[in-house]
């Protein structure tokens, strides 16, 4: 069976089915990516949510939007629970697949902040349930009730899940909100020492207690564990470019662009794409560096993916 997951041209009388997913399709894609960290599996999620959605008898359901959004949060924690697993034998350390996003999705704070790569790395910290619970009420503002449907538990348990989940993000997330100009002036500053190899200027940009992860996937060269410290970072990012990347010597660029609706750079190497770097940054310093090398993370940094949370 075809599916319409790709968004084609206007249809002159879709069916009901395909036109109520078409038109929450960007949602659910929102809600499976914040729940898996990985723009692949949600498109998995996505067409097995379609594959389900046809089977539905549409006069039975009173709102197809909370109808999907169960079928999308049940498939991403069934894909969530085996992403798991493969992220045990993972090669170094794990990091959300970033996505080239248009530049509104900066200008809606709230949404920019529940795709960063910050805050992907926190919800990586709970449990598949608590995940679940925790992006369907905070992000999403769905009610106790339809999400103790989605996640098969009481409305009380729910409640409690929520709670847990609330406290465990508070107590790991950024500690403030900047907004993107902020970040945008920081990242502009560490390219510049970058380009120019100013070891004292990127010690300037970078907070002391600043942390550095690579993901290579096994495929490319990345630190197996985060670096810690602004002399480790900086001695390792300055290094990097010569050492750290294949091709020693070779030319390389640094294009600002926006990722997961934050500022972020993209790195060539020689004219090839080698990487993505996304920022957190507080009180105008550099706290978290996220460098994606894994080739099997870049496929979504050339065209822009729309995201909603409505």
């Amino acid at each position: 069976m075809s599916t319409p997951l790709s968004a084609p041209g206007p249809s002159p009388s879709p069916d009901p089915a395909t036109e109520t997913f078409l038109a929450h399709r960007n949602l659910l894609f929102t809600v499976a990516y914040e729940m898996l960290g990985s723009a692949a599996d949600a498109e998995d999620v996505l067409q097995e949510t379609w594959l389900r959605w046809v089977k539905v008898d549409l006069a039975q359901v009173d709102d197809r939007r909370a109808y999907l959004v169960r079928i999308t949060t049940r498939q991403s924690l069934n894909r969530l629970r085996t992403l798991q697993r493969r992220k045990e034998s993972y090669v170094g350390s794990w990091l959300p697949e970033p996505m080239l996003t248009a530049p509104d999705v900066a200008e809606d704070v709230e949404l920019a902040e529940s795709v960063s790569t910050a805050m992907l790395l926190v919800l990586e910290t709970l449990s598949p349930t608590e995940r679940a619970v925790f992006v369907l009420r905070e992000i999403f503002d769905v009610g106790y009730d339809e999400i103790a449907t989605a996640v098969d538990k009481s409305p009380a348990a729910v409640r409690q899940i929520a709670h847990r989940a609330r406290q465990h993000v508070e107590a790991r997330r950024p500690r403030q909100t900047v907004p993107a100009s902020v970040t945008r002036a920081a990242l502009a500053s560490f390219r510049r020492v970058l380009e120019t190899g100013d070891l004292q200027g990127l010690l300037d940009v970078l907070a002391p207690d600043v942390v550095l992860i690579g993901d290579g996937g096994g495929i490319k060269h990345a630190a197996l564990r985060p670096t810690v410290g602004a002399a480790k970072v900086a001695r390792f990012m300055l290094g990097g470019i010569g050492k750290h990347v294949e091709g020693k010597g070779s030319a390389f660029t640094v294009t600002p662009t926006v990722v997961n609706g934050t500022p972020g750079l993209l790195i060539h190497i020689d004219g090839e794409l080698d990487g993505v770097m996304t920022a957190r940054v507080e009180s105008a310093r550099i706290t978290g560096l996220y460098y994606v090398r894994n080739p099997e993370k870049l496929h979504r940094v050339t065209a822009e993916t729309p995201l909603t949370l409505r």
